[in-house]
């Protein structure tokens, strides 16, 4: 009769699934933040834009009422 054994498999095992969620937990608060400043940098362009005078919108090719579908027309489709 043979015996065989695996060292190491019930160790890798238990901690696998721990450290794979503390993994995504991470990823998730990565993209988080990723999407936070993306979204601040649009808002202050917007904000910039809208402090202009008429004239100088008029110059940019810029009507005052599209200035939001303008800074965002490639993450939404108005």
């Amino acid at each position: 009769m043979a015996y065989t054994s695996t060292p190491g498999t019930t160790r890798g095992f238990f901690f696998a699934p721990v450290l794979a969620s503390i993994k995504n937990g991470f990823v998730l608060f990565g993209k988080a933040l990723m999407v936070s400043s993306s979204g601040h940098a649009r808002l202050e362009q917007v904000r910039k834009l809208q402090a202009k005078s008429d004239e100088e919108l008029a110059t940019m090719g810029i009507e005052r009422d599209r200035i939001v579908q303008i800074v965002f027309r490639d993450v939404f489709y108005v």
